[in-house]
Protein backbone atom coordinates (compact mmCIF):
# COMPACT_ATOMS: atom_id res chain seq x y z
CA UNK A 1 0.00 0.00 0.00
CA UNK A 2 1.35 3.58 -0.86
CA UNK A 3 0.63 6.88 -0.14
CA UNK A 4 -0.75 8.68 -3.48
CA UNK A 5 -0.34 12.41 -2.62
CA UNK A 6 1.02 14.20 0.38
CA UNK A 7 -1.03 17.36 1.87
CA UNK A 8 1.03 20.09 3.05
CA UNK A 9 0.46 22.91 5.75
CA UNK A 10 2.46 25.62 6.76
CA UNK A 11 2.04 26.74 10.50
CA UNK A 12 3.00 30.67 10.65
CA UNK A 13 4.07 33.04 13.17
CA UNK A 14 4.54 30.82 16.03
CA UNK A 15 1.35 28.95 15.52
CA UNK A 16 -0.86 31.74 15.27
CA UNK A 17 -1.94 30.65 11.70
CA UNK A 18 -1.74 28.05 9.63
CA UNK A 19 -1.30 28.34 5.67
CA UNK A 20 -2.76 25.64 3.47
CA UNK A 21 0.12 25.21 0.84
CA UNK A 22 0.11 22.54 -1.55
CA UNK A 23 -1.21 18.88 -2.06
CA UNK A 24 1.84 16.68 -4.11
CA UNK A 25 0.74 13.76 -6.00
CA UNK A 26 3.09 11.46 -6.29
CA UNK A 27 1.68 7.95 -6.90
CA UNK A 28 4.09 6.16 -4.23
CA UNK A 29 7.33 8.01 -5.36
CA UNK A 30 9.09 9.17 -2.35
CA UNK A 31 11.89 11.31 -4.43
CA UNK A 32 9.32 13.55 -5.91
CA UNK A 33 7.66 14.32 -2.58
CA UNK A 34 11.62 14.70 -0.96
CA UNK A 35 12.84 17.08 -4.09
CA UNK A 36 9.37 18.90 -3.34
CA UNK A 37 9.91 19.13 0.74
CA UNK A 38 13.83 20.43 -0.06
CA UNK A 39 12.49 23.66 -2.21
CA UNK A 40 9.97 24.10 0.64
CA UNK A 41 12.54 24.16 3.45
CA UNK A 42 14.72 26.00 1.17
CA UNK A 43 12.18 28.55 0.94
CA UNK A 44 10.50 28.69 4.02
CA UNK A 45 11.84 28.26 7.59
CA UNK A 46 11.08 24.47 8.38
CA UNK A 47 11.43 24.08 11.84
CA UNK A 48 9.50 20.73 12.41
CA UNK A 49 7.48 18.30 10.16
CA UNK A 50 3.98 17.01 11.67
CA UNK A 51 2.92 13.91 10.11
CA UNK A 52 -0.55 12.07 11.06
CA UNK A 53 0.31 8.66 12.52
CA UNK A 54 -2.22 6.03 10.77
CA UNK A 55 -3.69 4.00 13.89
CA UNK A 56 -6.53 1.81 14.46
CA UNK A 57 -9.15 2.77 17.52
CA UNK A 58 -7.71 -0.34 19.64
CA UNK A 59 -4.13 1.94 19.68
CA UNK A 60 -2.76 -0.96 16.91
CA UNK A 61 -0.86 0.45 13.98
CA UNK A 62 -1.84 0.06 10.42
CA UNK A 63 -0.76 -1.41 7.27
CA UNK A 64 -0.52 2.38 5.97
CA UNK A 65 1.29 3.16 9.58
CA UNK A 66 4.59 1.31 7.85
CA UNK A 67 4.82 3.11 5.09
CA UNK A 68 4.27 6.31 7.13
CA UNK A 69 7.18 5.07 9.34
CA UNK A 70 9.48 4.32 5.89
CA UNK A 71 8.77 7.59 4.98
CA UNK A 72 10.01 9.08 8.17
CA UNK A 73 13.07 7.38 8.00
CA UNK A 74 13.59 8.92 4.81
CA UNK A 75 12.91 12.25 6.27
CA UNK A 76 15.13 11.98 8.77
CA UNK A 77 17.86 11.10 6.18
CA UNK A 78 17.51 14.03 4.15
CA UNK A 79 16.64 16.40 6.79
CA UNK A 80 18.43 15.49 9.77
CA UNK A 81 18.23 18.63 11.35
CA UNK A 82 14.66 19.14 11.29
CA UNK A 83 12.59 17.77 13.84
CA UNK A 84 9.64 14.98 12.99
CA UNK A 85 6.28 15.14 15.45
CA UNK A 86 4.29 11.84 14.88
CA UNK A 87 0.52 12.75 16.13
CA UNK A 88 -2.36 10.38 15.78
CA UNK A 89 -4.78 10.70 13.57
CA UNK A 90 -7.35 8.99 14.53
CA UNK A 91 -11.12 10.04 14.08
CA UNK A 92 -9.49 13.36 11.75
CA UNK A 93 -11.01 12.46 8.87
CA UNK A 94 -14.21 11.83 10.60
CA UNK A 95 -14.33 15.26 11.98
CA UNK A 96 -13.26 16.59 8.77
CA UNK A 97 -16.35 14.71 7.38
CA UNK A 98 -18.58 16.06 10.27
CA UNK A 99 -17.10 19.52 9.24
CA UNK A 100 -17.99 19.17 6.06
CA UNK A 101 -21.62 17.70 6.52
CA UNK A 102 -21.98 20.87 8.80
CA UNK A 103 -21.06 23.29 6.05
CA UNK A 104 -22.94 21.08 3.55
CA UNK A 105 -20.22 20.67 1.50
CA UNK A 106 -21.56 19.00 -2.05
CA UNK A 107 -20.23 15.44 -1.73
CA UNK A 108 -18.99 15.83 -4.74
CA UNK A 109 -16.57 17.77 -3.94
CA UNK A 110 -15.69 16.34 -0.38
CA UNK A 111 -13.23 13.91 -1.70
CA UNK A 112 -10.93 16.57 -2.93
CA UNK A 113 -11.22 18.48 1.06
CA UNK A 114 -11.12 15.54 3.27
CA UNK A 115 -6.97 15.02 3.36
CA UNK A 116 -6.62 19.09 3.99
CA UNK A 117 -9.28 19.28 6.50
CA UNK A 118 -8.13 16.14 7.94
CA UNK A 119 -3.87 17.65 8.00
CA UNK A 120 -5.56 20.31 9.66
CA UNK A 121 -7.01 18.96 12.49
CA UNK A 122 -3.22 17.10 12.74
CA UNK A 123 -2.16 20.38 12.82
CA UNK A 124 -4.56 21.27 15.58
CA UNK A 125 -3.83 18.29 17.89
CA UNK A 126 -0.28 19.77 17.48
CA UNK A 127 -0.24 22.97 18.57
CA UNK A 128 -2.79 22.06 21.50
CA UNK A 129 0.41 19.30 22.22
CA UNK A 130 3.01 22.36 22.13
CA UNK A 131 0.75 24.49 24.16
CA UNK A 132 0.08 22.22 26.98
CA UNK A 133 3.76 21.09 27.57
Amino acid sequence: MEIQELGLLLLMHYGITVQGLETIHHNGNDKIVLKRLEEIVNQYEISTFVIGMPINMDGTKTIRADVTNQFIHKLKCKFNKIKIEEIDERLTTVAAHKTMNYLNVNKYKKKGIVDTLSAVYILEIYTNKIKNS
